[in-house]
């Protein structure tokens, strides 16, 4: 085969940068209605009565529907069915939705809604989660009696003995904020009703199975009922997910009832209101360390806040909890971790899933533990990290894949020339007008789903008579460009050119359920399901083509566009093939899975084997701190990750870059700003996001070690990237400035006050 290796091909390219491709809003049907979300202003009260009468005389209106219109049930959630599809008794955030306009166009609807009129007692607000901890706080929801969404826990070790074994005790606490995924498209939906009864859904979403849950709950259909075709995205990040389906299956259900395509597109300012964010976290955490460098204890205590509804708050905090102690050995650790209902927008996923808070945590308590003691940070990572058969703080022994975490660590050492750099920090100089730091920060991350739930996926192989190739994987392209990698690793499996093979995009009636688009688990999975449907269909060519080239299957190879035997010599074309398993009356149709090994989970304890595989990253930052302004420059990055093996290297080092750039904004900007409950941060001119000309040159290192329970060998990156940014620049920062940064993001504000707090303590 010729070297693919080193070129950026992606089947969807052509059509994206043209306009050729079709996303959600761009799809237009005869006689389609339009339908707009109706909120209120209300951010916690019980609802009375929804007054229609005026809006319904309103020009082009067609019907306005609420929670009462509703043939099936209103509440839904992945995890708890608490989250109101339109609500029905009480409102619970500033996003909830009481009705849904349908008018024959997009502005009459948006026109319509302000004549509707909601009767509401309002009710107390809680808006901090410690408050929503207290006995006494007024409940978000009163049929669990407490506002605690979950618990986990950790219990490894005597943490007293730890504590009391340590020669240094550093003890801090540490605040995150709300966070906008900033997808480019925002959630828009087009749902038809079919003569056949079914409803077919087109949106932008990336989990249709999940979607088409949502769907047939609210419309009480039978799965197969509701078919879910997957449209071009704009970008998810983990946010599409329950908002997405959420759209969906409103605009479902008002096709439903009109008996007519309906589309439902959000503006922007709709989108930030309504959609969940990253979990803000308030961290408390304590760390014991001996002279030589060895952590003896970890006690930390991580409340989330979960805002208006569950969502997937108890996984999220379930991977904080795991990594908790970052990818150090810890012989006693006793984590306590709370999800919390408030009455704040709700959280659930997002790129980094509950790491990006507890890394920001855990590598600068590193720091500060080491200079404590006087040691170099790298000394002491070197000396906790795990290794080839460590043991995490919950008992997995990391043996089944190369663990690489020195590896990371000293590949960025080199590149980055960090220890040279690193004596040549300002320090906070007051003889600098710009000062110089440089920080680094490294992680391990579980891979995949991991005991937050069962994993599998599908893929089809469907050969046709002229030797084209139909694939089908049951993962949802986001914009990643899975699609790409997925149809490179066929084409290296069966030794054909990429434009012999067409990508099928998914529907929910064509493929079974392979879970979600999240977790980093896309390449993972979609690629082992691959591999497998790849295998079988070699199989059953070689055993069909075997005689006809005088040898036997096993001697069989799919190589240059033709299959061969190694041993003579003898070839055909691979169209020619198949074209024999035809004649032979055999389909060249495979059907391949890929199943994650079994991973176990002991809720009381926190111990198992939490992830049936892990990566490993570090990534080092440089910065200049304005020492008047206390403005932040990002000059560089190096980040070197383990992805197993690189399918397609410049989809890789994509997720490099883009992990890289959401994690600035993350770190140094972006904060969703709220009064009295209420987002005032409704639009990109005030929610800022890092722009082209802040991000820096960045120096991606993709380390490959393939793992052996990958049956492609490779593993995920969507998600390692970023979530070490916060942590890498806060190092960073310190070593420019002198002064730590507990509270994210790190404005030049929050520097200026700092600096001023500390020139006040001096006097």
């Amino acid at each position: 085969m010729p070297d693919r290796i080193n070129h950026g091909w992606r089947n969807d390219a052509v059509a994206k940068v043209t306009g050729a491709a079709k996303y959600a809003d761009d799809l237009h049907y005869p006689g389609m209605l339009h339908a707009v979300p109706v909120y209120t202003e209300y951010v916690h009260a019980t609802l009375i009565a929804i007054d229609m009468q005026e809006a319904l005389t309103q020009a082009g209106v067609v019907t306005i529907i609420t929670a009462s219109d509703v043939p099936g049930t209103v509440r839904f959630g992945q995890i708890r069915k608490d989250l109101r599809i339109l609500v029905d008794d009480k409102i619970r955030f500033h996003g909830d939705v009481v009705a849904i306009v349908v008018a024959e166009t997009h502005e009459q609807a948006i026109a319509a809604a302000k004549f509707v009129r909601v009767t509401a007692q309002p009710l107390p607000t809680v808006l901090d989660p410690e408050i929503a901890l207290s006995p006494d706080a007024p409940l978000i929801h009163e049929e669990y009696a407490s506002n605690i969404i979950n618990e986990h826990r950790i219990r490894r070790g005597n943490i007293e003995q730890g504590f009391a074994e340590s020669d240094v005790i550093v003890d801090h606490t540490f605040q995150t904020q709300f966070i906008e995924h900033a997808y480019m498209e925002p959630e828009s939906a087009v749902c038809i009703p079919r003569d056949d009864g079914v409803i077919e859904v087109h949106g932008s979403m990336q989990h249709p199975f999940s979607t088409r849950r949502f769907v047939a709950t609210l419309l009480d259909l039978k799965l197969a009922d509701v078919e879910v075709i997957g449209t071009a995205m704009g970008g998810g990040f983990g946010g599409k997910d329950d908002t997405a389906a959420i759209v969906c299956a409103r605009t479902a259900l008002a096709a439903k009832l009109t008996g007519k395509p309906v589309k439902m597109t959000y503006s922007r300012e709709m989108s930030i209101r309504e959609s969940y964010k990253r979990h803000p976290y308030r961290v408390n955490y304590r760390l014991g360390v001996k002279c030589d460098g060895t952590i003896q204890a970890v006690k930390c205590r991580i409340v989330a806040d979960g805002g208006a509804y569950c969502s997937v708050t108890p996984w999220v905090t379930w991977r904080s909890t795991v990594q908790c102690c970052g990818p150090y050995v810890v012989p006693n650790v006793h984590c306590d971790t709370f999800g919390v209902y408030t009455n704040n927008v709700y959280t659930g996923a997002m790129r980094g899933f509950g790491s990006p808070q507890i890394n920001f945590v855990v590598e600068q308590m590193i720091e500060m533990a080491a200079e404590k003691i006087g040691m170099s940070p790298i000394a002491m990572r070197r000396i906790n990290m795990v290794r080839q058969g460590s043991e995490t703080i919950t008992g997995q022994t990391l043996d089944t894949h190369t663990v690489s975490m020195e590896q990371a660590l000293q590949v960025v050492l080199d590149a980055s020339d960090y220890e040279r750099k690193l004596a040549n920090c300002s320090n906070g100089n007051p003889e600098q007008a710009e000062w110089y730091g440089i920080g680094l920060a490294m992680s391990y991350r579980g891979m995949s789903l991991g005991a937050e739930g069962k994993d599998f996926c599908a893929a089809i192989i469907n050969a046709q008579f002229d030797g084209s190739v139909l694939l089908e994987v049951g993962i949802h392209e986001n914009g990643q460009g899975s699609e790409s990698a997925f149809i490179r690793l066929l084409a290296s499996e069966l030794g054909i050119p990429e434009h012999r093979i067409r990508y099928r995009r998914s529907s929910t009636a064509t493929i079974p359920d392979s879970g979600t688009t999240v977790a980093s688990r896309g390449t993972l999975m979609g690629s082992g399901a691959v591999v497998d449907a790849a295998t079988i269909l070699k199989t059953k060519i070689a055993s069909i083509v075997a005689s006809r080239l005088s040898t036997i299957p096993e001697d069989i190879q799919f190589f240059d566009g033709n299959v061969s035997a190694r041993s003579n010599g003898n070839a055909i074309s691979f169209a020619d093939a198949i074209a024999e398993l035809y004649q032979q009356q055999e389909f060249p149709f495979a059907f391949g899975v890929y199943r994650a090994p079994r991973v176990s989970w002991e809720e009381e304890t926190g111990q198992g084997d939490a992830y049936f595989t892990w990566v490993y990253g570090c990534q080092a930052v440089e910065v200049s701190v304005n020492a008047t302004t206390g403005k932040v420059k990002v000059l560089n990055v190096v980040a070197a990750h383990d992805v197993g093996r690189a399918i397609h290297r410049e989809r890789v080092l994509g997720q490099f870059y883009g992990g890289v750039a959401m994690g600035m904004g993350y770190a140094l900007s972006e904060q969703v700003k709220a009064t009295d409950g209420k987002i005032t941060t409704l639009n990109f001119n005030t929610y800022r996001i890092p722009r082209a000309t802040d991000v820096p040159e960045i120096q991606a290192i993709i380390l490959e070690n393939r793992d052996p329970v990958s049956r492609s060998g490779a593993k995920g990156i969507g998600e390692p990237t970023n979530e070490l940014m916060a942590p890498a620049i806060a190092n960073a920062i310190y070593n420019a400035t002198g002064q730590r940064f507990f509270q994210l993001p790190i404005t030049a504000k929050s520097i200026v006050n700092a600096l001023h707090r500390e020139a006040a303590h001096a006097d």
